[in-house]
Formats: C-alpha cells, structure tokens, sequence
C-alpha cells in the first residue's frame, strides 16, 4: 500500500505562482479596456479633427462683429492708423463724424505749436484757413 501524504507546506510555492499569474492577468485586461476606444474618456482630438480653432472660428458677439468688418475692408473704432492724405482739392484729408459739422485742428506746419481750429461742414471739401490744407466730412456710422 502506498501512502502519500500531501502537505500544504509543499504546495505553497504553486499558490503564490498562481495568484501571481491571476494578478498580472487582471492587470493586463484592465490595461487593454483603458486602450480600448469605447472605455476611454471623450478628448478632443486636436490633430485629427482639424486643429485647434482659428479667432474667426470661436469669435461671437461683437467681436465676430469686428472681425466681418475688418475683412470687409472697415475699421470700425478707428483701431488702425488712418489712411495718409495729401490734403489737396482732389485728396483731401478724411474727417468722419456722426453729425453733420465737425471741429477740426489743423497744425499746418510740421513744427508749428499754434493749432488753427475750424468747423467742417457736410458737402464738399473745405480748406483750412491758414494754410489751404483741404478736409471733407464724412458721415461715419457707430459700429454698435
């Protein structure tokens, strides 16, 4: 008759093998559910849906406004440095105002500390009543 006796002294090797393979197996699983595109938490992708978006894209309100104006060619609060002029009968100086006069200084020397002050009416181009220069009036809307 052969007896053999098991002992769980022996066996305790095998069991912590085993747990060990058990632990890496659910650690492996719960890592390919991470990768997983279902499980994974919603991100923007920015290089494949098209990139971060541009002002034009994201602008709302007045400043969408501002930005339609300036592709059209307007500046509507006067951001941009104004147009050069050389102030003769045929290319006056631009003055825009909401009304119809404007008062308008004019330094007419470059190194003159006298400023000469005149209105400017709506209609044709006027001239400063010093040195000759020529304003017209134009009527400008408020963008807002």
């Amino acid at each position: 008759v052969c007896r053999t006796r098991v002992t769980p002294v022996r066996y305790l090797p095998v069991t912590r093998m085993a747990a060990r393979l058990l632990l890496r197996a659910c650690v492996l699983n719960s890592q390919q559910l991470r990768r997983n595109v279902a499980v994974r938490p919603f991100q923007r992708a920015m290089g494949s849906a098209g990139g971060i978006p541009t002002d034009d894209e994201q602008a709302t309100g007045l400043e969408r406004r501002t930005l339609e104006a300036f592709k059209q060619g307007k500046d509507p609060y006067s951001i941009l440095k104004p147009k050069h002029y050389t102030g003769t009968k045929e290319d006056p100086h631009i003055v825009p105002s909401i009304n119809n006069k404007r008062l308008v200084g004019c330094l007419c020397e470059e190194d003159n500390t006298a400023i000469v002050w005149f209105w400017l009416h709506d209609g044709d181009a006027q001239r400063c009543p010093s040195c000759g220069s020529h304003y017209k009036l134009v009527h400008h809307e408020l963008p807002h």
